[in-house]
């Protein structure tokens, strides 16, 4: 394929366009692309269910229960930009359907793992997978959706199938998580991925660079290294602190990142184009990107936690009650390309972010006894912020490279995005362990047992568990102490959430202060 086609009649990539509609084809292969997404986003919503099950089973320590949530996006963080440039080259049809594969065979592995160790393999190898499955879906929509109005619908689509994943998953998850096994969660990826490899071939049709330069295997090794470099630095320092391991591997991930950066400005064919961050637009979506999944990742585990541990509903009642965020989530993507016909696109995304910063304030005031409405309320002011931005941004992200490039530029975008991910996770996910610990460590008597103390001071999972083992007593008053520390600390990363994301919302708002409504 070319990099031009009938459907798409350019003037020096500025100036007048002539737009073809998409075909019913394109629409039907739309909901093929969808697909991956809502079986990447069930595959993360399951998992923040099933993890009091995991666990109890495997009883990984609180590092490990991290790692768990968060060896996934940081693995697919360090590949995603490889993995768009490699799309751009082989086919991203093709690349999408090898990722599936990929991603298919690593869920069983998931699915029947015995030890924390084989699990956290498990989990890289889905974000090996899955570093395949954004870049290339979004880049295809780039590709089949040449007219702007039609092209933000179809991302609309495209992150409400995200959405949806994330309600259904849960729901999914729950049956399963009371009928079966933990590891079955990772089962319902089979055939989800058979119906992709099956459909795909059918109804998506294949784009590549007809023109993608001499591949660059060091650019390659630079960037993987670097990302997982800066992401590791970020998880150890946000669980150790500032030792030297955090101060060498950032140090070493910074300069191996500048030499990925100098490397793309002097090479003849780089494997990312730089020069789209001197656009403002651009490099405020990818920010967006990162703040809007820093927030939604880092919530999604307090509140699966809240519901199970502190309300007491089984996993499928706790699916039930997240429909409601997800089915928000989904309205923000749906309505936003309306939405903005009529107001500017910087005020929509700034407006998400300010949704968020609303909603992580209300996460702020949930206490041990306020009832799921309010924490149901936080979380649906977050994902309704995080749909309308999320839409938006990804169709600034997808525009601002030539077409031939999208799987590059998409890879860029969803780097951000996972990043915060894995970011959100490690940062208010570790002010709430260290809240936690500190609250149960400063007010349990002395002479706890150490076979007490040490599960409850790990996990608030794990307090809750060996309260069983207590008398009445003392296990009424261990159950109360675990849940107002827990509720300590997801007040405080509430409390940090909503500045960060208040301050981000002026800054994004002046940086996309020049993206008109759509046409």
């Amino acid at each position: 394929m070319g990099a031009s086609t009938p459907k798409e009649t350019r003037q020096a990539n500025k100036g007048a366009t002539v737009h073809e509609k998409a075909t019913r084809k394109d629409w039907l292969g739309l909901s093929v692309l969808v697909i991956p997404i809502l079986l990447v986003s069930m595959d993360i919503s399951v998992l923040y269910l099933a993890l009091p099950a995991v666990t109890a089973d495997l009883q990984p320590s609180s590092n490990q229960t991290l790692w768990i949530l968060d060896l996934y996006g940081f693995f697919l963080a360090g590949l995603l930009i490889t993995m768009g440039s490699v799309g751009d080259r082989i086919g991203r049809r093709r690349l999408l359907m090898i990722g599936a594969m990929v991603f298919g065979a690593a869920s069983v592995l998931a699915a029947f793992s015995t030890s924390p160790e084989m699990l956290l393999v498990a989990r890289a190898l889905l974000g090996v997978g899955g570093a395949t499955i954004a870049p290339s879906t979004l880049s295809l929509i780039r590709n089949m959706f040449h007219d702007p109005g039609q092209r933000k619908e179809a991302i609309g689509v495209w992150t409400a199938g995200f959405a949806g994943g994330g309600a259904i998953g849960p729901v999914i998850g729950g049956f399963l998580l009371e009928h079966f096994w933990w590891g079955s969660v990772f089962l319902v990826n089979i055939p989800v991925m058979v119906l992709l490899l099956v459909s795909a071939p059918l109804l998506v049709p294949e784009f590549k660079d007809p023109n993608p330069g001499k591949f660059d295997p060091i650019s390659v090794g630079l960037s993987i290294a670097a990302m997982l470099g800066i992401v590791y630095a970020i998880k150890h320092g946000a669980q150790d602190g500032l030792d030297a391991t955090t101060v060498s591997t950032a140090v070493g991930g910074l300069i191996l990142a500048t030499l990925f950066v100098l490397r793309q400005r002097r090479a003849r064919d780089p494997l990312i184009d730089i020069t789209l961050f001197a656009e403002r637009a651009f490099s405020a979506a990818v920010l967006v990107q990162f703040l809007v999944i820093f927030a939604l990742t880092g919530f999604s585990l307090f509140a699966s936690q809240y519901l199970q541990l502190l309300v007491g509903l089984g996993p499928l009642a706790a699916g039930l009650w997240l429909l409601i965020p997800a089915a928000a989530a989904a309205l923000g993507a749906v309505l936003s390309p309306t939405l903005s016909k009529y107001v500017p696109t910087g005020a929509i995304i700034a407006g998400g972010l300010l949704l968020i910063a609303f909603g992580s304030l209300t996460m702020h005031f949930v206490g041990a006894n306020s009832g799921i409405p309010l924490l149901i309320t936080g979380m649906s002011l977050i994902t309704l912020g995080v749909g309308a931005a999320s839409t938006l941004n990804s169709d600034i992200v997808l525009t601002a490279a030539a077409p031939e490039k999208a799987g590059a530029a998409s890879a860029l975008s969803e780097t951000g995005a996972e990043l915060g991910g894995a970011v959100g996770i490690a940062i208010l996910g570790t002010i709430g362990t260290t809240v936690y610990r500190n609250g149960i460590e400063n007010s349990l008597p002395p002479e706890t047992p150490p076979e007490i103390a040490g599960p409850a001071a790990e996990t608030v999972g794990g307090g809750m568990a060996v309260a069983d083992y207590l008398p009445a007593p003392l296990a009424d008053a261990l159950r109360e102490l675990a849940a107002s520390s827990f509720i300590d600390g997801l007040n405080l990363a509430g409390a940090w959430s909503a500045g960060l994301m208040a301050v981000s919302t002026v800054v994004v708002f002046l940086l996309l202060r020049g993206k008109a409504t759509s046409s």
